[in-house]
């Protein structure tokens, strides 16, 4: 299932989106979960609390418009995928600025829609492995090969990246052990750690080093486990 926003002061073009979204999902036999609001402020809090996959979006708008919506929403989330929906043509060069997927002039014809809803799906297909995460900023989708290492602290996890930066998740390890999969590359080398096997450089019977460069340690008696996982992972048939 997909997560669909759309973002829209008119009730009417509202309503009429909503249903050619509808259509679209029978049509494609693509099940969807959708949001329905009608401010830039509504939008910026729903897509807080919940990973949108599409967003379907006014420009013009009072008070906090369609544009400054999307840049605030891309400061924490760099892929949904955002459709402008509008009137007029005179921010379609701008629409660049926060990467949409497409812009439509209203008032929209379903054909326009489904082809750029499928361009969407189409992309959301070939994303490369990731993993959809609820941190202290809110939800965030991580590309598994941006991870470094993942180390549990407390009751937080932290997710380390290729960039330096630090990703923080208010939940143990074991509630993310369901996700970190050997069959994924993922390998749990210690009670606090886990790393992601095509990041690893090199490693001895006691500790890993990333490409990174960061030591990671490995659990007497692991080992073993670990280098035949690592090889197994890394030169399967």
């Amino acid at each position: 299932m997909i997560r669909i926003a759309i973002c829209d002061d008119e009730a009417e073009c509202l309503d009429s989106t909503k249903r050619m979204l509808e259509k679209w999902s029978i049509e494609s036999g693509i099940p969807i979960e959708l949001f329905c609001v009608d401010n830039g402020d509504a939008l910026i809090a729903k897509s807080s609390t919940n990973k949108l996959d599409i967003i379907l979006l006014d420009i013009v708008m009072p008070l906090l418009n369609g544009m400054d919506a999307a840049r605030e929403i891309r400061e924490r989330d760099k892929t949904s995928k955002i459709i402008f929906l509008t009137s007029t043509p005179e921010f379609a060069l701008e629409s660049y600025s926060v990467k949409a997927k497409g812009y439509i002039i209203k008032p929209v014809k379903y054909e326009q829609l489904s082809e750029a809803l499928d361009e969407c799906m189409a992309a959301l297909r070939d994303e490369p492995k990731n993993l959809l995460l609820k941190s202290t900023c809110g939800y965030q989708k991580i590309y598994c090969h941006d991870i470094d290492y993942i180390e549990a602290q407390n009751k937080q996890v932290i997710f380390f990246l290729h960039s330096g930066k630090a990703v923080v998740i208010t939940e143990p390890l074991y509630s993310f052990e369901n996700k970190l999969i050997i069959q994924d590359g993922f390998f749990k080398c210690h009670r606090s750690y886990v790393v992601y096997m095509p990041n690893v450089n090199s490693f001895t019977s006691s500790e890993i080093t990333m490409k990174s460069g960061c030591r990671i340690p490995i659990a007497r008696g692991v080992g073993k486990k670990f280098q035949d996982a690592y090889f197994s992972y890394m030169f399967h048939d």
